[in-house]
């Protein structure tokens, strides 16, 4: 009896290793030729970096005992870098109560409003006492239109586009309460970590292979699940499909209608597009995080990785990266490299004046659809069960961390929780509550 594990992503490559870990015989298949997912590294030097901006929180627990698990906690980082926001091109820390009240663009007694509202979400430990309201709609009442506009607009805005006003109220909370301003990072990346987890797999008796692009999942009248992939075809007992919903939809061409049809309009997600750039000397003072609110920036955030993490580590690069969510056929997933940093590093000189196209030593356009679901009041609805009409076939994505968006750890807590399932159907094939 064999399982199949589609996706050698964080929820992917979880499932299977907890799989592997309780004797399955487990075959995970990986489109890319590294595993990781969204947190899939490339070399810089010496040491790995994501295409995609990752840290940790101190709540991330899941993924900090799996880090330690497989041997790598002492590899683990922790720090407090400073986040802030950009305001008529200045940055403003806002990560900490002395920084909101520093906050001069607004006045004082929305200072104070911005800081109770952040307070309060700190506080609700159960995101269904809220009330049934999109974020938009609690933020003007309960801090008010000057901060709204000022502050939490923009970065809607910045997201999700023309979703903003949409987003649901218990994303906003996950956002507030579940993050700390102590993060963590795996030094050297967590390219370790996902080919850790890889090794692991394999060392228990099971199979990650990469460079295997699903291109058509099916039953075979034995009642086999069979998965085309352009290295040939494989045939499972059962399958864990870690795929977003609608391309699972795209893949499974045989579901009942029915099933089809309910789902299809499944959550709505933007995909990502990251420019990282390797500089030959700092480009924010001291500020880790950036989330743009100025208007005619092509980028909704500046994350410098190393006023985080030492200089050092990447041979004295310093690393930054513009990154953006944006709908999957927008124009930019089109253009080439050299025209989007074209347009892009012009706008660095109004973050740091002395800026100038010469200090880019390296540079990389990393692009992945399905990369952020839009969280609306309407989500829940959305989602398909984990189970699917074929037997010994289930589905779990990183639309499933609701009311979380992304996230490693979610995706690894998700993974432990798709392989409960899959085991608990093996060996007791009654019906179980997900």
């Amino acid at each position: 009896m064999t399982t199949g594990v589609l996706g050698a992503g964080a929820l992917g490559l979880s499932c299977a290793l907890r799989l592997a870990q309780a004797g399955e015989a487990v075959v995970v298949l990986e489109r890319e030729p590294v595993p990781g997912g969204l947190a899939a590294g490339f070399p810089v030097g010496e040491a790995y970096l994501e295409r995609f901006y990752h840290h940790l929180f101190r709540t991330d627990t899941t993924a900090v005992a799996l880090i330690e698990s497989l041997g790598l906690g002492p590899r683990l980082w922790w720090g407090t870098p400073t986040t802030a926001v950009l305001f008529q091109e200045r940055c403003w820390p806002l990560d900490s109560p002395t920084a909101v009240l520093r906050f001069r663009p607004l006045p004082w007694l929305d200072r104070l409003r911005l800081g109770a509202g952040a307070a309060y979400l700190k506080l609700v430990r159960d995101y269904r006492r809220l009330p049934r309201a999109t974020a938009a709609a609690w933020l003007r009442q309960r801090m008010g239109q000057r901060v709204y506009d000022l502050v939490w607009e923009p970065q809607l805005r910045g997201k999700f586009g023309d979703h903003a006003e949409a987003i649901a109220l218990p994303w906003f909370w996950a956002r507030v309460h579940c993050r700390t301003t102590s993060l963590g990072y795996l030094r050297g990346g967590f390219h370790q970590l996902y080919t850790r987890l890889a090794d692991q797999i394999t060392r228990l008796g099971g199979r990650v292979e990469l460079g295997r692009e699903v291109t058509a999942i099916g039953r075979d009248s034995d009642g086999t699940v069979r998965v085309d992939t352009t290295a040939g075809t494989y045939r499972f007992d059962r399958l864990a499909v870690t795929f977003p919903t609608r391309l699972f939809l795209r893949l499974a061409r045989d579901l009942p209608a029915a099933y089809r049809a309910c789902w299809a309009e499944g959550p709505v997600h933007l995909g990502a597009h990251c420019v990282v750039l390797a500089l030959e000397r700092q480009l924010l003072p001291d500020v880790y995080w950036l989330s743009v609110t100025d208007p005619g920036f092509p980028f909704l955030a500046v994350v410098e990785h190393t006023n985080f993490l030492p200089v050092t580590d990447y041979g004295g690069r310093h690393l930054v990266y513009l990154g953006n969510y944006l709908p999957m056929d927008h124009p930019l997933y089109r253009q080439s490299d050299a025209e989007v940093l074209a347009a892009f590093l012009p706008h660095l000189r109004r973050l740091n004046s002395a800026f100038t196209p010469e200090w880019v030593r390296e540079a990389w356009v990393w692009k992945a659809p399905f990369a952020q679901p839009v969280v609306t009041c309407d989500y829940l609805r959305r989602l398909p069960p984990h189970t699917t009409p074929w037997p010994n076939v289930y589905l779990a994505n990183m639309a499933h961390v609701y009311p979380q968006d992304r996230g490693q750890n979610y995706s690894f807590r998700l993974g432990e929780k798709l392989a409960r399932l899959v085991l608990g159907a093996v060996r007791a094939p009654v019906s179980v509550a997900v």
